[in-house]
């Protein structure tokens, strides 16, 4: 899941906490600004070494994004891999199965803290997931030795947590009122690396890199734009955690939106809402 779909992995925190429940539906509603990441990461993905290829998301959420690696590469056997089982039983129904030319379309529980590469594949991708396992780049040397030689790893991974919109969910999540059930939930940016060492450690493992990072200036639009997108990703851990209980929840949204409509205030085409992003494609030598 994306990635932002962070239905990859519950991430660290000083105590133990449930692994967030996902809406496939509230994910799906920036669909838009959500794909064009994993567009621009898919145009610069080289051809792959073997035909059919052998292709694995990993954190692939609803599905939808899965499915343009299967339009990209109709012939191949795509495997999308997640641990929420919501978001899986939303990318089955939508998309699984065969594709036009005799490819396969598939979606299986996987956790990418401790998912290893059970065949030889020819492209390894993972698209707004990763942020949600802080020891990812610990898994990069087995995902690379699970590639066929001039096979590719690539990677679209979120940048954004110091942005007011993290930051200031971090901050409301730590003040005395909610502290006792929320204490951890909202900080979890400090383990995403920088371009340069991402760089370096995909270099070390003997790949060719090609690596930047972008900011989209997402222009968003309707009643409090940002807090809708956050409930897509961000927020489902909080939401996770405070349950059933109605009354915290819309308290604390409350909150959260005061201080998001002050660090976004709407302009006369809608609210912008900066993004950053680093990307990653790495070829391993053949």
């Amino acid at each position: 899941m994306h990635s932002d779909t962070a239905s990859a992995r519950t991430p660290a925190a000083p105590t133990t906490h449930a692994a967030p429940t996902w809406d496939p539906q509230q994910y799906l509603r920036h669909s838009g600004h959500r794909t064009r990441p994993f567009l621009d990461l898919l145009n610069r993905i080289p051809e792959l070494p073997t035909r059919p290829a052998r292709i694995a998301d990993l954190g692939c959420g609803p599905g939808n994004v899965t499915a343009l690696l299967a339009e990209r590469w109709p012939e191949a056997d795509v495997t999308g891999f997640d641990l929420s089982p919501e978001m899986l039983r939303r990318a089955t129904d939508e998309y699984a199965g065969r594709t036009s030319r005799g490819g396969r379309l598939d979606f299986r529980h996987g956790d990418l803290a401790s998912w290893l590469p059970e065949e030889p594949y020819d492209l390894i991708v993972s698209n707004a997931a990763l942020q949600w396992v802080p020891s990812h780049p610990g898994s990069f040397a087995a995902w690379i030795n699970g590639l066929r030689p001039g096979g590719t790893f690539a990677f679209q991974i979120p940048a954004n947590f110091s942005a007011p919109s993290h930051a200031l969910l971090a901050r409301l999540c730590e003040t005395p009122r909610w502290r006792g059930r929320l204490a951890g939930h909202g900080a979890r940016y400090i383990h995403i690396l920088e371009p340069a060492e991402y760089q370096a450690r995909l270099i070390e493992l003997g790949c060719a890199v090609d690596i930047w990072d972008t900011t989209y200036h997402q222009l968003l639009t309707g009643t409090d734009p940002v807090l809708d997108w956050v409930k897509g990703t961000a927020l489902r851990p909080v939401l996770t955690a405070l349950g059933d209980d109605r009354g915290a929840v819309e308290a604390f949204l409350a909150e959260y939106r005061d201080l998001l409509r002050e660090a976004y205030p709407p302009g006369p085409c809608g609210t912008v809402f900066p993004f950053r992003r680093i990307f990653a494609v790495a070829r391993k030598e053949l």
